[in-house]
């Protein structure tokens, strides 16, 4: 019996999609989680043999989730996404994430997947595989990057510049020239420009 986390912050869907996961005979679902945190800390309680993580969790994302599961727990993880943002895969991958998949998988295609990834296979979706080969470099510094990944909080000025240990202006001035190479008008656009494209 293969012992699922399902984690998605849609009831309807994650509701739909454990059930639909249950009518397999070797599926079962452990745990169910609304937000990134619970799915994190249900990880940890249950240990499941395998976490199936909606990619636009709040408060952080799916993918953070992951991140941190894997930091505790060798659980093989399995990222759902509707919008199959290349630039998120090859950060999914380097977290160790195992399956990529959008979220029009029918549900015994994803339980043929987690069968697939419980095996020890990887399984990526070929669309965002192929997207992936062809996108384009991240025109960001690592430092605007930084910024721009502690704005997508809502943050002000200041705690930015608490949380990543800088000058209230030298964030500015790195805010400044993120969105002045992704060519939009304020931070939070920038940063949710880098948040679709994965680089953050």
């Amino acid at each position: 019996m293969i012992r699922l986390l399902i984690a998605d912050d849609e009831d309807l869907l994650r509701g739909a999609l454990a059930a639909l996961l249950e009518l397999e005979d070797d599926l079962t679902v452990v745990a169910e989680a609304a937000t990134s945190t619970d799915a994190v800390r249900l990880a940890r309680e249950h240990i499941p043999d395998i976490a199936v993580l909606d990619l636009e969790m709040p408060p952080a994302d799916g993918l953070r989730a992951a991140e941190e599961i894997r930091a505790e727990l060798d659980v093989p993880i399995i990222l759902i996404t509707r919008h199959a943002r290349p630039g998120v895969l090859r950060r999914a991958l380097s977290a160790g994430v195992r399956g990529f998949v959008p979220k029009t998988t029918p549900a015994a295609k994803l339980a043929e997947i987690i069968r697939d990834v419980a095996a020890g296979r990887r399984y990526i979706d070929a669309d965002i595989a192929a997207s992936a080969l062809s996108e384009g470099e991240c025109p960001l510094s690592e430092r605007e990057l930084e910024v721009l990944r502690a704005s997508r909080t809502g943050a002000s000025i200041n705690e930015i510049a608490a949380q990543v240990h800088l000058a209230p202006g030298t964030v500015r001035n790195y805010l400044s020239a993120a969105m002045s190479k992704l060519g939009v008008a304020s931070r939070h656009a920038a940063a949710h420009l880098a948040w679709e494209e994965g680089w953050i």
